[in-house]
């Protein structure tokens, strides 16, 4: 008889969690990140470490000021996803203070303060990001350049030694050592009334962005399609953003190309793949209904060619979601199915 007795429904055994969905990411994020590090040194995986332990530490304290048990939430791997995200996309030789403060804002003002994950109406690690690009814009925009443009590589002791120091090796100064990203070099030359021929010239350019940046995409693009593959976010939003930034590149583009890249410039440089497939998807804080997704992955395309060409940051990414965030809750409020079985009052 007791063989006969089932639970309640469902009877099949859950897929899919919070720990599983964040370990898919994190691997996803892999190819890109070994891209990142051979492109531009040990100080990418210094960074995530650093971002990574300081994430680990701020989560549990804020988790034991709030009297909530540590084990849940510190093993679901999201404050881990946050961090690696900062942590890619600072440069790579930013001082620790300066990652320590982003990362505590990420997670105790973003995350926790509103409730922790589930609750957060913004991304963290794009709001962290945020605020040290608007605090600290000289050092988050110091960024060193590709291997193949440079006679120094700097050694993990050398990289370790100028993060936590800020001491470089003898006879290397900051100036010499960092440059302005491709996104950077286009605005300025532009602003300078250069052309695009003109810019495209120096040895920094490659096929469509920067040279280096621009494998660095392709890698994360190729994560972002093990996320499809895998089912862990749906094509609508990373398409959607996609198609819209090169749509309006390419209107800009056929207007005058002499002053406005190709489209695939904006694809392929900056955080435009890594912030399609990796952060615009975050379940949290994008919209969760199908037209609801196509419209806000459009709306952070539209934004990020618009700050991009007339705003006062060159690779918009970051603001371009924390704007659409607080549009999410409305768009998805407005794009809801229709409730099976509802029909709309007949007027007399």
């Amino acid at each position: 008889m007791n063989a006969l007795l089932q639970h309640s429904s469902p009877h099949g055994t859950p897929q899919n969690n919070v720990t599983r969905m964040m370990l898919q990411v994190l691997l996803a994020l892999v190819p890109g990140i070994i891209a990142m590090i051979w492109y531009f040194g040990w100080g990418v995986l210094i960074n995530i470490l650093l971002s990574c332990s300081a994430a680990v530490f701020f989560e549990a304290l804020v988790l034991k000021w709030r009297k909530r048990p540590l084990q849940p939430a510190l093993s679901d791997l999201s404050a881990i996803v946050t961090a690696v995200l900062l942590g890619i996309a600072i440069p790579p030789l930013l001082p620790w203070w300066i990652t320590l403060i982003g990362i505590a804002f990420a997670i105790i003002i973003v995350k926790q303060l509103y409730g922790g994950l589930g609750y957060n109406p913004f991304n963290p690690a794009m709001a962290a990001y945020a605020l040290l690009l608007v605090s600290y814009p000289i050092q988050m925009t110091s960024w060193l350049p590709p291997e193949m443009l440079t006679d120094v590589h700097l050694s993990f002791s050398q990289s370790l030694s100028a993060i936590f120091s800020g001491i470089l090796p003898a006879g290397l100064s900051w100036d010499a050592i960092s440059m302005a990203t491709p996104l950077d070099d286009m605005r300025t030359q532009l602003g300078q009334s250069n052309m695009i021929s003109e810019i495209r010239q120096s040895p920094l350019w490659g096929d469509y962005g920067g040279r280096g940046w621009e494998w660095v995409a392709n890698w994360y693009f190729l994560g972002g399609l093990y996320l499809l593959y895998k089912r862990v976010i749906s094509w609508h939003i990373p398409v959607s953003m996609l198609a819209s930034l090169a749509l309006f590149g390419l209107i800009f583009f056929s207007l005058d190309p002499q002053s406005h890249p190709v489209p695939l410039f904006h694809l392929f440089s900056g955080g435009a793949m890594l912030g399609a497939f990796f952060i615009a998807t975050d379940p949290v804080t994008a919209c969760t209904t199908r037209k609801g997704q196509l419209i806000y992955g459009a709306c952070i395309g539209a934004l990020i060619y618009i700050i991009r060409s007339w705003g006062g940051f060159p690779d918009a990414v970051a603001f371009a979601v924390l704007l659409m965030n607080m549009a999410a809750p409305t768009i998805d409020y407005y794009t809801r199915p229709r409730t099976f079985g509802h029909a709309e009052r007949e007027r007399d």
